[in-house]
């Protein structure tokens, strides 16, 4: 099974890095392109609210509803963002 991978600010990616998770940290023009690379290299994607709000809302709908592998959103160290209620977002998008 492929190491799950974790997108997202530097100080969050140290404690995911310690954890065996592979990190990236790309540039905001880079963030598709990760993604994209993650989700064919991995089971599992993790990444930060900041991270998931650099995509465009037709990328983030699609990388975020697919089932394989699965894309999650995970809070980061500093808490800055909210994370989405997952047991909402499963209502919303499931009915």
């Amino acid at each position: 099974m492929a190491v799950p991978i974790f997108i997202g600010d530097e100080i969050s990616a140290t404690g995911y890095r310690l954890a065996g998770v592979r990190v990236r940290t790309p540039a905001p023009e880079d963030i598709l392109n990760v993604i994209t690379w993650a989700c064919s290299q991995s089971s599992l994607v993790m990444m930060t609210p900041e991270y998931a709000a650099m995509l465009s809302d037709s990328d983030h709908d699609h990388f975020l509803s697919q089932e394989s592998p699965p894309v999650v959103v995970v809070p980061d160290i500093r808490a800055t963002t909210h994370v989405e209620d997952l047991a909402n977002r499963l209502r919303s998008q499931l009915g």
